[in-house]
């Protein structure tokens, strides 16, 4: 059945969830988007201290989220279907494959996500310059699915 257009921030199918950002604004998060949304990222990988420097709850299998684009539209409907929390150094081949974005190897996935992790916007958003991870770095390995493409 094909979804209905979005039709703006009133649209019921997205009041109350929580929102989905992919990277920070830019040409990153734009690749995301456009893998989730040709079902190619079905996972990703975020950072435990970010949920607790924003003091947002863990995401929880079954519950939704809008998508939001570079250009702050909501662009997809998401559904958790797991969540682990696991050290950095416990990621598998599996999930670095089924984020989509051609890593075919946990070694060349680390070391794209450490790039991003070390950089200077996320530090500034973490409020710690010297920011770092290790092995033993909680990390936060979340499955979706698409629900709903809103384009």
């Amino acid at each position: 059945m094909p979804e209905q257009p979005y039709t703006g921030p009133d649209d019921p199918r997205i009041t109350g969830l929580r929102v989905e950002e992919f990277a920070f604004p830019g040409p990153l998060r734009d690749e995301l988007v456009a893998a989730v949304l040709s079902g190619a990222k079905t996972s990703t990988t975020g950072l435990l201290a970010e949920y607790e420097h924003e003091g947002e709850p863990l995401p929880r299998a079954g519950a939704r989220g809008a998508v939001v684009d570079s250009a702050g539209q909501v662009v997809a409907v998401t559904e958790t279907t797991d969540v682990r929390v696991v050290p950095l150094g416990e990621v598998g081949l599996q999930h670095a494959l089924d984020e989509g974005e051609g890593y075919t190897t946990v070694a060349g996935w680390r070391t794209a996500h450490e790039g991003f992790w070390h950089g200077a916007e996320l530090r500034a958003a973490l409020g710690d310059p010297g920011f770092t991870v290790d092995d033993a770095t909680p990390v936060v390995l979340e499955r979706f699915r698409l629900v709903a493409d809103l384009r």
